[in-house]
């Protein structure tokens, strides 16, 4: 008597993509630009976008820790970008303050809806500082590194510039700059591009040939570029 022999078959397994910081931010802005709002819970937002609570939280301990990362993110491309370029290391600082901003401002660009998003939907000013904390401390950190930098080539000690000071300087420059790209209505934001280069070279002429007192002014100088 014939038997039948059964033809064996093998069924091959997708392997499950492994999820990565960026595919996290990702799914957050995209989620946030369709639904208009910010999601109301980490278990939704994760089986919303085929993951486990367990798989964001090994990335960001909230969303706002999330939020806060967004704009670190957007420093580090910055900086990534800058470096990219072969002859960024011979820059000039001011040179490389001006790469900073047009960068970042051009990244910004890129992710506009979501920026304007949420900063206007945090309407407490403390809410929006705080999802700004990191981007802070890099950009200070930056600025301090540049200062640095000048100091080392100054002989004299009285021409050496606070770094503390003219890093808190250039904080209140990127948020004055922030508020300015905003409010920008003008094509492809030409405006921004002349306020950076603007406030970037008068702040440095400030920093090169005025006395440190003068710097403590320098929210109300930059309150006064906004017109341009």
């Amino acid at each position: 008597m014939a038997t039948a022999s059964k033809k064996s078959t093998s069924k091959k397994t997708t392997k499950k993509k492994e999820l990565s910081q960026q595919d996290v931010i990702t799914a957050y802005m995209d989620y946030v630009l369709e639904h208009e709002k910010t999601p109301k819970s980490v278990y939704k937002f994760a089986k919303d976008n085929g993951m486990t609570e367990q798989e964001f939280y090994q990335f960001f301990g909230s969303f706002e820790g999330l939020r806060k990362e967004i704009w670190n993110t957007f420093f580090t491309m910055t900086m990534d970008v800058a470096h990219k370029n072969e002859d960024y290391e011979h820059f000039s600082n001011r040179e490389k303050m001006l790469t900073f901003f047009y960068t970042f401002f051009e990244l910004l660009t890129l992710n506009r809806s979501y920026v304007l998003f949420t900063l206007h939907n945090h309407q407490n000013m403390m809410d929006k500082m705080d999802q700004l904390k990191g981007l802070r401390r890099h950009v200070k950190d930056f600025a301090k590194d540049l200062i640095s930098q000048r100091n080392e080539t100054k002989s004299n000690i009285l021409l050496e510039r606070s770094e503390s000071i003219y890093s808190e300087g250039a904080w209140v420059q990127m948020l004055f700059l922030l508020k300015f790209w905003m409010d920008d209505d003008s094509a492809g934001f030409e405006k921004t591009d002349m306020a950076i280069e603007k406030s970037v070279n008068t702040i440095f002429d400030v920093f090169d040939n005025t006395p440190l007192d003068a710097v403590f002014d320098f929210g109300k100088f930059l309150w006064k570029e906004r017109k341009v």
